[in-house]
């Protein structure tokens, strides 16, 4: 097999992505981990990076050390989270943390076992990152049909602020700022939370699901900041933008992403004018991308280093 994965933040910024790779007992998984920005006013874990870029890192690792083949994919982002919950609560020194102000994420996971000519898929996905299926004639299946419903409520109330004249970032947060926190406190406060959470009040309610792909299929697994490329810039459409990530590797589109942010910087349709954007492709062996000199096989048990596009 052979591993494509770029992970990187707009400008000089923190990167509150993460993409991981782990392979062990005969699977390879894949995270794609995609941290939402905070709404707090300060930092309780960590005052250098952020909780946010702390926290993707801290459930990476934990899930790292809990992985078994043999232990679902549910069962083990619960081991994982309960790790995190004490680490956090040991760092937040006893301090009252508001609700909103607690770190969650996305996060695609997919478990690929490869044999007999035939590569079987478990999903396990919590909010808005994309993931896909790509075989070797190029028809794009997508893995996780989900689109996010805030998304537009949001997109919304940036569109009402731009007729305002509010272009500025700093000031359309600060405006935006009572309804991200109501929402992150939804999100915490939910019996059966749809995002990976620090402190979830009941069972995480993933999206799962168990895929048999095509010989010779590829898989790719992004975050919507990747993924603005199609859904939110419209420079592809999804299909073609899975096309040429194939086709051309990653490290291309993610330089075309941000020349085109920057191109574009005053014409915001999000809450950021930029987002961390992260991408991660498994390609099976003899199917390379173009013999893309940036895919190369990833050492077992190893988590993925980030790339700087």
């Amino acid at each position: 097999m052979a591993i494509e994965r770029i992970s990187c933040a707009p400008g000089n910024g923190i990167n509150e992505d993460l993409v991981a790779v782990f392979e062990h007992d005969g699977v390879t998984d894949l995270l794609v981990l995609d941290g939402a920005t905070s709404v707090a006013d300060l930092d309780y874990a960590d005052e250098q990076q952020g909780d946010v870029a702390w926290f993707v890192q801290a459930f990476a690792a934990a899930l790292g050390r809990v992985l078994d083949a043999a232990r679902s994919q549910a069962d083990s982002v619960q081991l994982a989270i309960e790790d995190v919950q004490r680490d956090y609560r040991a760092r937040a020194a006893g301090r009252d943390v508001p609700l909103y102000a607690y770190p969650l994420a996305a996060l695609t996971w997919i478990r690929l076992r490869d044999g007999g000519g035939q590569v079987s898929a478990s999903l396990y996905c919590l909010g808005d990152c994309k993931a896909f299926g790509i075989d070797a004639d190029g028809v794009v299946t997508d893995l996780d049909p989900y689109v996010n419903p805030f998304e537009t409520v949001v997109q919304d109330a940036v569109a009402a602020l731009a007729q305002e004249g509010v272009h500025d970032p700093a000031v359309r947060r600060t405006r935006l700022l009572p309804l991200l926190r109501a929402r992150r406190e939804d999100q915490h406060a939910s019996p059966a939370p749809t995002v990976l959470c620090l402190a979830p009040q009941g069972p995480l309610k993933a999206r799962t699901a168990n895929l048999h792909l095509p010989r010779g299929s590829a898989v790719l697994a992004m975050s919507d900041g990747f993924n603005r490329l199609a859904d939110t810039y419209r420079l592809y459409t999804q299909e073609d933008l899975v096309r040429r990530c194939r086709a051309d590797g990653l490290a291309g589109l993610a330089h075309e992403l941000r020349a085109w942010e920057t191109a574009q910087a005053t014409a915001a349709l999000a809450v950021k004018n930029a987002d961390d954007a992260s991408a991660l492709m498994w390609t099976p062996d003899g199917v390379d991308s173009n013999d893309n000199p940036s895919i190369r096989p990833v050492p077992a048990s190893a988590r993925a280093a980030e790339e700087q596009a």
